[in-house]
């Protein structure tokens, strides 16, 4: 991995959230990753890391499997509990296949044995951080559109749901009992408020603001 791709790529706020009991691994990461110029910042429990989480952040986490109090998978399920989709990388002495699983499915980005070697780690928190990129971006372009679909007046998004179906303006007017001309009149200011430069164009916009998931 090169150094300068990552730093290059990252939105600047972007952290690497270190969560392990052991002092020593804390350290071991938070030089690693400030190394290749990776905003840190660590903790050494679960529960000290969601009062931080609750405060907003972007990024990714280094999670320990096994900690005193809340286990790791315990941090991992709060997280979705609370709608927080912060891409995880977990970090275990003792993986099995069981808990392997169950974190994947879960979502995590990648499950690393310890001792870790720092090539697989860091390509994998550059993996979790492009994901998160990417959520992030898609949440920002759904914000945007849901925002355009707000100036729209009921019948310009009754004709907006018809016109995203493929029906014709003439097919709309009928469902809708109106003229055709009229539904016309209200196709144009939809595809105005939308800022939609296209009937495929809409149809997309429409598809993303709907889409019930960030990634």
């Amino acid at each position: 991995m090169h150094t300068g791709h990552i730093s290059s790529f990252l939105d600047p706020d972007a952290t690497v959230f270190v969560v392990d009991d052991h002092p020593s691994v804390r350290s071991a990461l938070n030089r690693l990753l400030e190394a290749i110029g990776l905003r840190c910042e660590t903790f050494a429990s679960g529960s000290e890391f969601l009062d931080r989480l609750s405060q907003g952040a972007t990024g990714c986490v280094l999670l320990d499997v096994r900690m005193p109090g809340l286990s790791g998978l315990d941090v991992q399920q709060r997280m979705l509990a609370q709608g927080n989709d912060l891409p995880i990388i977990f970090l275990t002495a003792y993986a099995d296949v069981a808990m392997t699983v169950r974190a994947m499915k879960a979502g995590a980005v990648e499950v690393l044995t310890k001792p870790f070697e720092e090539q697989p780690l860091l390509d994998a928190v550059q993996q979790a951080l492009e994901r998160e990129q990417e959520r992030r971006a898609a949440r920002e372009e759904r914000r945007r559109y849901r925002e355009c679909f707000e100036t729209l007046t009921a019948r310009e998004r009754e004709v907006m749901r018809l016109v995203v179906t493929g029906l014709l303006n003439k097919q709309v007017a009928d469902i809708l009992g109106t003229a055709e001309k009229t539904v016309k009149a209200h196709r144009a200011q939809v595809m105005h408020k939308m800022h939609a430069g296209s009937l495929a164009e809409l149809v997309r916009m429409v598809d993303r603001f709907d889409s019930p998931r960030d990634s």
